[in-house]
Order: structure tokens, then C-alpha cells, then sequence
């Protein structure tokens, strides 16, 4: 997979005004608008806290589905508990804009077809991570308190297991948004800031491998997220394809070993630099590899559950912070649409980016999946 690889424990050990941090906070911007992803060496993160994590979760979701129910919030548009399989749709079955980068991929680069806009498959769990506001939100819906499992094998693991993953995850995105700033000629904390007081979720996504192990089945469909960056531990099961911008190519994600970490841009962002950053498409589904991993884990550890965890974390902007894009990143967002243009590679209709706060953009798009009326 070659995604750049940004080294966080350079701008957290050296100078940030030295030639070597310049360049890597450079590179790391020129990652996000290229590809729309990069990986992210962190050596604080531990991946025996991943390994707890995936257990956790594993058990957690092989519970019957009325144990499951009781975490249900549907009337906080699913943004704390779990959202069962069958929920969820993809926007990109029937989004316009989002059905037309589909049609300018190459055939043999296309994802497998939503069009049937069946719901996904996939279970999750959101677990907030956040800082209290000292202010009261317009947008309460979504930052609710978080929901703890009742099942007593669950619930005495669950808030330390969730926390301590969680917050390797929370540090370590966070790091990379003042990289980012910088690489974008901005105040290191533009973007830390905006988020401070963002409703921050852990939120692992479950597949029965069961019931959905057979090959080329989609167990989340095409799409884009809704937040500000994406960040991901290495999940047990392959499956994960990302589209690079530059090229339009699928990629399969393989997290390289050690201490490190899959980033993905989101839709504030791509709202925030005016497109100049797009939010990455991605997919997950069974394919090949997916079905040898399954075969390996039912020999090596039959008495584990067979579902596959994604190790997933949203780091969103604060409800309240206004959405407006930033102006020296409109300008070059302008100059990389007509390079790519010249190039021959078509984005698309131009898109306006209009001024709202944070709460509406996340209410809008989840409307949009389904998880909110």
C-alpha cells in the first residue's frame, strides 16, 4: 500500500520550526490532498491496548440480539449504544454527485455495486470521547452521555478497555491536526481548537462473518465520512478498500506492523479547505483475503467469536463551531481543480460550500444513511 507514511513522533520530539518538522507537516497536507489518506507512525500507541480492544468488541457482539437492543438509542439518531445490522445505508446508493465519481472510475476500479441501496450488514458502537463544553450546545442530540453494556463479562472491561483505546487514538489524530494546520501554512491549533469540544466517538463496527462471510458481499457500501478525520488500529480481517484521489485507484489497506495507523479525511474537512482536502471513499467488503483470514482464525482460535472489528475513531469538529471555509484554502483549492483539469482527470461539478455550523452539516448527513428522520 503506498500511502505516505507521517512520522508524529518527529513533531512531538523536535522543534516545530525546524527545516526537518517543516517538511513533515508538509508532506503530511500534500498526503490529505492527494490521496485522501496517509498512515500515521505513533510510537505511543500500543497495540496490545488494539488487541484488548478487538476482544472486547468480539464478545461484546456476539451476544444475543436482545442483550443488544437494550444499547439501542434511536431516538438520538443512533449517535451513542449500537446500531444493529440492516440500519445504516449508504449515501452513495443514491446520491447524485457520489454516483457520478463512481461512473468516472475505471470499470475494473469501481466498488461493488450499492445501487440496490440495501442497507449495510454491519453492526456498530459509538462511545463518545470528549470534553465537557463550558457552554450549553444547540445540538444536545448529539452529545448525549455515553451508553455501558449491562452483561456483567462486558461491562467490568468496558469503560477502561474503551477509554484507554480511545484516548491512544483521540491523541494521536489530534497530534496530526496541528501537523495538518501547519502543513497548510495555519496556526498549529485551527484546527485542535475547532474540536476541542467536538463529540469525539470511538466507534467500532461489527461484521458476522457467519452470516456475511461469503465473498463479495458488502458489509459497508461506498461512501464517505461524515466527520473531520477517520483514524483506524489494525482491524484482524482484510477487507477495507480506499480510493485515492490522484488517481482514482482502489487501494486495499494493510496497516504496516508497529505503531501504526490509518488516517482518513472527512467531510468538515473537505468542507473547512473548500475541497481543497476531499474526503476519502472507502468501502468494506469480503474478498479473498478476507476468506483466508477467516479460515486461519477458525483453526487457531475456534472458540473465539467469527466477527470482524473495524478499530475506528471519529474525531469531529465541536456542534457549535462555524463551518466556513478558509479562505487561503478556497484560493488553492481553485488552483488544484484546474491543474487536475489540465490533467485530464474531471472532479466533477464544482461544489459550494455554504456556511453552517458543525451540528447542521452532522444532521444533514445523517438523514442522508438513514440513522436520523
Amino acid at each position: 500500500m503506498d500511502l505516505p507514511i507521517i512520522d508524529l513522533n518527529l513533531f512531538l520530539t523536535k522543534p516545530h520550526d525546524s527545516l526537518e518538522v517543516k517538511a513533515e507537516c508538509q508532506k503530511a497536507a500534500k498526503a490529505l490532498i492527494t490521496y485522501g489518506a496517509l498512515v500515521l507512525h505513533d510510537s505511543r500507541v500500543s497495540e496490545s491496548d488494539n488487541t484488548n480492544f478487538l476482544d472486547l468488541l468480539e464478545d461484546y457482539f456476539a451476544q444475543p440480539e436482545e442483550d443488544l437492543k437494550r444499547d439501542e438509542r434511536p431516538e438520538l439518531s443512533y449517535q451513542i449504544g449500537v446500531t444493529l445490522e440492516n440500519t445504516e445505508k449508504p449515501k452513495c446508493a443514491v446520491d447524485e454527485p457520489c454516483l457520478k465519481v463512481i461512473e468516472r472510475l475505471a470499470p475494473d476500479q469501481r466498488p461493488l455495486d450499492i445501487t440496490a441501496h440495501d442497507p449495510d450488514p454491519k453492526c456498530r458502537f459509538f462511545w463518545k470521547m470528549v470534553e465537557k463544553p463550558s457552554y450549553e450546545t444547540k445540538f444536545p442530540g448529539l452529545n448525549a452521555p455515553n451508553i455501558v453494556p449491562e452483561a456483567e463479562h462486558i461491562k467490568s472491561r468496558w469503560e477502561g478497555t474503551m477509554n484507554q483505546w480511545g484516548t491512544s487514538m483521540k491523541n494521536a489524530v489530534e497530534g496530526l491536526t496541528e501537523m495538518l494546520a501547519l502543513g497548510l501554512q495555519l496556526p498549529a491549533s485551527t484546527f485542535r481548537s475547532a474540536g476541542r469540544y467536538g463529540p469525539h466517538l470511538l466507534a467500532p463496527t461489527a461484521s458476522d462473518l457467519v452470516k456475511h462471510g461469503a465473498k463479495d458481499t458488502i458489509l459497508a457500501g461506498f461512501h464517505t465520512d461524515l466527520n473531520f478525520l477517520t483514524i483506524h488500529g489494525r482491524s484482524r480481517y482484510p477487507g477495507l478498500h480506499i480510493w485515492a484521489r490522484n488517481t482514482g485507484r482502489r487501494i486495499p489497506v494493510k496497516i504496516p506492523p508497529g505503531n501504526h495507523l490509518l488516517v482518513q479525511a472527512g467531510k468538515q474537512l473537505e468542507h473547512i479547505t473548500g475541497g481543497l482536502i476531499k474526503a476519502g471513499f472507502h468501502e468494506v467488503v469480503v474478498n479473498e483475503a478476507t476468506i483466508d483470514v477467516i479460515e486461519k482464525r477458525k483453526e487457531e482460535f475456534p472458540d473465539r467469536p467469527l466477527v470482524r472489528i473495524s478499530s475506528t475513531f471519529f474525531w469531529h469538529l465541536s456542534s457549535d463551531y462555524d463551518l466556513v471555509p478558509i479562505e487561503s484554502c478556497v484560493e488553492k483549492a481553485r488552483e488544484l481543480r484546474a491543474e487536475q483539469f489540465n490533467l485530464g482527470r474531471d472532479e466533477g461539478e464544482e461544489v459550494v460550500y455554504e456556511a453552517m455550523k458543525v451540528g447542521e452539516q452532522v444532521q444533514s448527513e445523517l438523514k442522508h444513511i438513514a440513522l436520523m428522520a
